[in-house]
């Protein structure tokens, strides 16, 4: 048996700094939980002292709420998948698809929209493109529809549970090991807990599955449980597909330590004023003082002697929050939104035409994330069509052109290009499927065909 357990090498060298990305993405309860590990302690700080700060941790957290406005907003339109030619029993099933891609009812513009954030946090997502399996093979095309053996379905893994693989000269997998681990409580009148751990070997035709439980008073073996051709075997392929980002585009990498750094350091700031609101007596005597002072006590004081409070005079307060607002900004110029952090560390508002321009730079951050979508949709669909032989084109729209300026801008562009009177079908086919499809882009894929059919229909007339 081989060795199914065996991590790859990139795989170790990556998977703590997975866990502290993610942390940093999800923040609140999830952060507070690991806090010691990013709260660093002071020179030879008292270890009661920095357990206080602990408890009294807090966590801004902007990479999260940029890395979910990136997401929100490329997928505020859903895409339009267009079908050509094939048999119409494909279009059908590429329908059902695209409504519902894994078998849970999740559309495959929300599942695409998780493999964003995934890719966003720790710069890849894996996809695996599976089939139902079957007791036995199917005698036709119609027996296999008919059994449901044909319709595929889409997993998503997350960029920990692929742990080992192997690539060809021109990147492609040609074998992965996907780890997937699960909990659960066998019996309801049980305190038990059954550690299951599933390992799915791909190659380019076959697949094997290996499982290992652990919980159950027995040692844990690996034992192959299942084995075969895998969906996409006649196409020489590994059904795994994964949307990773450029080190430009991956913006937790890009942010994550700025974040730590702003974390340190406001945390050091609420402490500094914290310990300021509980001013320390300070008494000017030349005689031996041993009075024991708090709120229920008084002291007594010589002729000569002086008493007072300890009080800072705040300088090093605004120079700390000043270097506040320095990590905040740099957090946001690094992630491509400076527009959106607010002023600008003179103090001035940033001028129209400097925002329009960051804004631009914005925008085409989000052309590129729309791109790597759109190629993942390209290939997963077009895999799946070939491997259940229907022989359809297909085609990604809506997500050429990301604009989140308000619909009425884009309609008003499209009446004074028709307005031209240019005597082009094609043209007036284009811009009404356009404007309809980026209208409607939530609704049901039969739907948007539907309207497309018609569109052509009365151009054509």
């Amino acid at each position: 048996m081989m060795q199914i357990d065996q991590e790859h090498f990139e795989y170790k060298r990556q998977a703590a700094m997975w866990r502290v990305y993610r942390d940093l993405y999800a923040g609140g309860h999830q952060f507070k939980m690991h806090a010691a590990d990013y709260l660093l302690p002071r020179q030879k700080e008292p270890l009661d002292v920095y357990g206080e700060r602990l408890q009294r941790v807090f966590y801004e957290n902007y990479i999260g709420s940029i890395v979910d406005w990136y997401a929100s907003t490329l997928f505020r339109r859903e895409p339009s998948v267009g079908f050509e030619g094939g048999l119409e029993s494909g279009h059908a099933f590429l329908r059902t698809l695209v409504n519902d891609c894994d078998l849970k009812g999740t559309r495959l513009a929300t599942f695409l929209r998780r493999c964003l954030i995934e890719a966003l946090v720790v710069g890849r997502s894996h996809i695996l493109v599976d089939f139902p399996r079957a007791a036995k093979a199917p005698l036709n095309r119609a027996e296999e529809d008919f059994t449901g053996l044909s319709r595929a379905f889409l997993v998503r893994y997350e960029a920990e549970e692929l742990i080992n693989w192997s690539r060809d000269e021109r990147g492609e997998y040609e074998w992965v090991v996907l780890r997937h681990k699960v909990q659960r409580q066998p019996k309801v009148d049980s305190s038990e807990v059954v550690n299951e751990t599933y390992w799915y070997y791909f190659d380019r035709t076959e697949y094997k599955t290996y499982r290992r439980v652990e919980g159950t008073g027995t040692p844990g073996g690996i034992h192959l449980v299942a084995e075969g051709p895998h969906g996409l075997a006649r196409q020489f392929r590994v059904p795994l597909f994964t949307l990773q980002l450029s080190e430009g585009l991956w913006l937790m990498n890009k942010a994550a330590q700025l974040q730590l750094e702003h974390f340190n350091k406001s945390n050091a700031l609420g402490w500094a004023i914290t310990m300021g609101l509980f001013a320390m007596p300070v008494i000017y005597s030349d005689r031996e003082w041993n009075q024991i002072v708090g709120e229920s006590y008084f002291i007594q004081l010589g002729p000569g002697d002086r008493f007072g409070w300890t009080e800072p005079d705040g300088k090093v307060y605004q120079i700390a929050a000043a270097n506040l607002e320095v990590l905040k900004e740099e957090i946001y110029r690094v992630c491509y939104l400076a527009q959106a952090s607010g002023e600008m560390l003179s103090g001035q508002a940033q001028s129209a035409i400097s925002k329009q321009i960051d804004f631009t730079i914005t925008q085409e951050v989000l052309r590129a994330y729309a791109s790597s979508v759109k190629d993942a949709i390209r290939s997963i669909l077009a895999a799946i069509s070939e491997a259940r032989e229907d022989g359809v084109e297909i085609s990604i729209t809506g997500m050429d052109e990301v604009d989140i300026s308000d619909f009425g801008t884009e309609l008003q562009q499209a009446s004074n290009l028709l307005a031209l009177g240019i005597t082009s079908p094609t043209l007036k086919r284009q811009v009404f499927q356009r404007l309809a499809l980026k209208y409607l882009s939530d609704a049901r894929q039969e739907v948007k065909d539907q309207i497309v059919r018609e569109i052509e229909a009365q151009v054509v007339s």
